[in-house]
């Protein structure tokens, strides 16, 4: 098996797990007849703070799990792919810096949903994309805010009964965060425009010794 198909499996492995917690979280709910609604982050409010655990893992109705299941897959998918020494650490801060940021500054409402964590990897992995020069990065969060349905809109208080908080605190934490470990991560690609640059200081330097 090539080291590059070993890696693709070795990515899948979490996000394959999250993505199903997610499912089996759901099916619980209905299948109980219960409302895990209340577990949902509640800014500053003491008994809201358990949401910062575990409002990513509930959602309002099966669209609303639909909506968020795959981005969230794909995003961490690529998050362990690109990142793999510092991928759960990553994936953990964005987890927890999301919701402590939206437990400080969110309305007084129960926020649920995972798509503070989709937010938080696509602004991480397009962010650190840009600083370490890494195309496919860009390409792939690019990909993904047009497929979930325009997230930038998404970041706006269009429509009050989505948290855009949980979206910008998400964010937020993905710019942080890709700031902070800039230097991490995979190592830039090369382009032509490089390749000549190279060349051309390359034929620089040997016309300068042939010159001495």
């Amino acid at each position: 098996m090539s080291e590059d198909k070993k890696r693709f499996i070795y990515s899948l492995v979490f996000p394959g797990f999250f993505l199903l917690l997610l499912w089996t979280v759901k099916f619980f709910e209905i299948s109980m007849e219960l409302s895990f609604v209340e577990g949902g982050v509640y800014p500053r409010k003491w008994s809201g703070l358990q949401g910062i655990l575990f409002s990513p893992l509930i959602h309002g109705d099966w669209k609303h799990l639909l909506d968020n299941s795959m981005p969230a897959f794909l995003l961490s998918l690529a998050l362990f792919y690109f990142y793999r020494d510092i991928a759960y650490k990553i994936w953990v801060l964005i987890y927890l810096l999301g919701g402590i940021l939206l437990w400080g500054v969110g309305r007084e409402a129960y926020h649920i949903g995972a798509s503070g964590l989709i937010y938080g990897l696509a602004s991480f992995l397009f962010l650190s994309g840009i600083i370490r020069r890494v195309r496919h990065l860009t390409a792939i969060s690019l990909l993904v805010v047009f497929w979930y349905g325009s997230m930038v809109w998404g970041l706006l208080p269009f429509d009050f009964e989505v948290s855009f908080e949980a979206h910008i605190t998400g964010a937020v934490a993905g710019v942080v965060l890709a700031i902070m470990y800039r230097d991490q991560g995979p190592k830039p690609e090369r382009s032509e425009l490089d390749d000549e640059e190279e060349d051309l200081l390359d034929e620089d330097q040997a016309e300068e010794e042939a010159s001495r």
